[in-house]
């Protein structure tokens, strides 16, 4: 600490063994990148569908009017660009790494738009593949960007710890499914995000029930829903139930999900709109 220390370490640059003001460790965006709003899609368990919901979300809000991106942020299991049906790789120009752009202008930024072979493992320790995710921040030329969904690995290590600290994440929608265990998935993630200090949006549940083609009923296939309940339990809102849809199903495998027309969603698309007024 210096002799002539004014103990106003919001004005210091020093890094001193004597700081008592905490540093942001939010990283800069590319200096032609211009993006509004961050939205983090996580959960405490694989398998429930966060790129699902993420690529919903991105479709739902650039049919609204919105310029949504994709940072698909799943580096060992990125699913996005087969998702949207693009394929790199990312063009790189002087200033920067551009993201691809989907059909109806969505951008997109994956490590699979990177790669030669988009089968090849990502084999990497975790610091690595953090810091790939902050490059994508970092190193992407984002242009005029509404809405930036986050597509997370599950859990709550490496990757969804560097997305909070280092990107300005305006709120997070976590994903669920209709067993029960989910209660505890969903604590756990709302639990990190009250520590990062990240608002949660809402809950959005997936494989909520199975619609018969016959006669409409809706069939609990993974029993009854405890989304209403768990919501409540964290004063959330419950922003979607997405059902078990073959022809959603057909259209991802197909790259096709910007064709899906549906209204599951509209709760979550009015709650951004909220937050965009904000």
């Amino acid at each position: 600490m210096s002799t002539e220390c004014s103990h106003n370490c919001s004005s210091c640059s020093s890094n001193c063994g004597e700081r008592t003001e905490p540093q942001s460790l939010i990283a800069e965006p590319h200096k032609m990148s211009r993006i509004k709003k961050v939205i983090g899609v996580v959960s405490g368990k694989g398998g429930v569908g966060k790129s699902l919901v993420t690529s919903l979300m991105a479709c739902s809000m650039q049919k609204n009017g919105f310029h949504s991106a994709v940072l698909d942020a799943d580096i060992t299991g990125p699913s996005i660009p087969k998702v949207f049906g693009v394929t790199g790789p990312a063009m790189g120009t002087p200033m920067g790494i551009l993201p691809v752009k989907s059909e109806t202008g969505i951008d997109i930024m994956s490590i699979n738009l990177l790669v030669q072979d988009p089968t090849d493992p990502v084999i990497w320790r975790g610091s690595l593949i953090a810091s790939a995710v902050k490059q994508f921040w970092t190193d992407i030329i984002w242009s005029d960007v509404d809405f930036m969904f986050v597509d997370m690995p599950p859990g709550t290590g490496d990757v969804p710890l560097t997305v909070f600290q280092s990107l300005p994440v305006d709120g997070i929608i976590i994903v669920t499914s209709p067993q029960e265990l989910v209660s505890m998935i969903v604590e756990k993630a709302v639990k990190m995000a009250e520590k990062m200090e990240i608002p949660v949006l809402g809950l959005v549940e997936n494989m909520s029930y199975l619609e018969c083609p016959d006669c409409g009923k809706k069939i609990s296939v993974f029993g009854e829903s405890h989304v209403e309940e768990v919501a409540a339990a964290h004063n959330l809102p419950v922003l979607g139930r997405i059902p078990i849809d073959s022809s959603v199903a057909a259209a991802c495998d197909a790259g096709k999900i910007e064709t899906v027309g549906q209204n599951w969603l509209d709760k979550a698309v009015t709650a951004l709109k909220e937050l965009n007024e904000a």
